[in-house]
């Protein structure tokens, strides 16, 4: 071990259970990590710095990290006792500043969301909140630089936790996904995370977006990793039992690709085990886009009521979603003929993977590798290539693991592929998603 602000999840675990590394250690490694790499913490971000993250409880951290040694010492601490943890900047904390990486939202909530609670509850050690794309409404978060190259974003909208994980500035973190925002990030960054079954994770105290849509989620630098802040999320202990996933599909939605990402994709489909089979599309819509912007942005449009005296302090993009949803109109009528036909989709998708024993759709997380950042604020709809195939997979809600499918050769950056499953295969999906990384290996910048 040439530095701890290395480890992953599982190998800092073991490590500290085995008390060959304090937390103490551990968590002044990735402090010493972040003040190292992370450069600049700003609103807005500096070109020249990662900036992943918002704020920093440098002391909190040590406490906790002190704290979580006396649990350890005594032998029956969990399993995560003493990982450090970034949090969104939507997960509310007790006596911390809660902004969403907008000028708008400045609060400090009471009580902690329930999330937080939870890895609390685990002995978890929580480094700071990293930035969201403002108000999470976005896949760019143009104020974090990209740890593979600056100039490039790091998806959105959990972009500050992609670029940490990927920096090696801490081990763990948690994202929300609306319509992507837990994996644009890890593709961009070359990380991998789960998006949960609709409706598992927590979400009371997280600042929402479109709460119908809403997953809140861990990220990590591998799938294994994922695995055990999966449990904390949840509070339950992973299923045991886990099945095989040996029939799987390419997903029917695929379009244009990137070279760099097809590429990637061919590689996973060949390290893949089990048979592939090539059945009928299902009898659903798949570019539901325009009626999935409808039903979010008119759920955002409600939240975001509470701050129309401040409309001003809105960056543009986010502003001009706003307005979108104004006008628009969408009448309680609609609103629910759009939930409705959302649903009919749900059980159409769930009847064709029965009807043809498919145990999970593989599928490019991006069809791009990650663009240049800097748009993402000024035009609303300049990510429209960055969701433009996870979108779909918040409509129907079904979990996603997404991992690293290499690097690029043109691009020198890394590419993705995920893998969907039924609601409430999310434990296979990890399984399947950690054995297809053990042949794929990880990525770094």
């Amino acid at each position: 071990m040439s530095d701890p602000a290395d480890l992953g999840v599982r190998d800092a675990s073991r490590l500290l259970a085995e008390r060959t590394l304090s937390a103490r250690e551990l968590a002044e490694a990735c402090l010493a990590r972040i003040h190292a790499r992370d450069g600049v913490h700003s609103h807005d971000g500096d070109p020249r710095s990662i900036n992943a993250w918002v704020r920093v409880y440098e002391e909190d951290a040590l406490a906790a990290a002190a704290a979580a040694d006396e649990r350890l010492a005594h032998g029956d601490a969990p399993a995560l006792c003493g990982v450090p943890l970034g949090l969104k900047d939507l997960y509310a904390v007790r006596g911390k500043p809660l902004t969403a990486s907008s000028g708008v939202l400045d609060t400090v909530p009471e009580r902690d969301c329930d999330a937080w609670a939870r890895f609390r509850a685990e002995g978890m050690v929580l480094l700071g909140h990293l930035h969201t794309h403002e108000f999470a409404c976005g896949g760019t978060t143009d104020q974090v630089g990209n740890p593979w190259a600056l100039d490039r974003s790091a998806g959105g909208s959990s972009g500050g936790s992609g670029a940490a994980l990927a920096s090696k500035q801490v081990p763990a973190a948690t994202g929300t996904d609306t319509a992507g925002s837990l994996r644009i990030p890890s593709a961009e960054c070359g990380t991998s995370t789960i998006k949960p079954t609709r409706g598992l994770g927590p979400l009371r105290g997280i600042v929402p977006l479109a709460p119908s849509f809403d997953h809140p989620g861990p990220m990590a630098r591998t799938v294994d990793d994922c695995e055990p802040l999966l449990a904390a999320l949840l509070g339950r202990e992973p299923a045991r039992d886990r099945r095989p996933l040996r029939r799987y599909a390419l997903s029917p939605r695929i379009a244009d690709l990137d070279p760099d990402v097809a590429e990637g994709l061919e590689r996973a489909l060949a390290a893949l085990p089990g048979e592939r089979v090539e059945p009928p599309p299902p009898p659903v819509g798949l570019d539901v886009l325009a009626e999935f912007f409808d039903l979010v942005l008119t759920e955002m449009l409600v939240y975001h009521r509470r701050f129309d005296d401040r409309r001003e302090a809105y960056r543009p993009a986010i502003r001009a979603r706003l307005e979108h949803a104004e006008r628009r109109a969408m009448s309680a009528e609609d609103y629910v003929a759009g939930q409705g036909r959302r649903a009919e989709d749900i059980a159409a998708w769930c009847d064709w993977l029965a009807e043809h024993r498919i145990d999970m759709v593989v599928e490019p997380t991006l069809p791009i590798v990650a663009p240049v950042r800097g748009r993402g604020y000024d035009d609303a709809y300049a990510d429209l290539d960055d969701l433009s195939l996870t979108y779909y997979w918040d409509w129907t809600g079904f979990p996603v693991v997404s991992l690293p499918s290499g690097v690029g050769r043109r691009s020198g950056l890394p590419v993705s592929v995920s893998l969907i499953g039924a609601p409430g295969a999310d434990w296979d999906l990890l399984a399947a998603g950690a054995a297809l990384q053990s042949e794929l290996g990880t990525v770094s910048p």
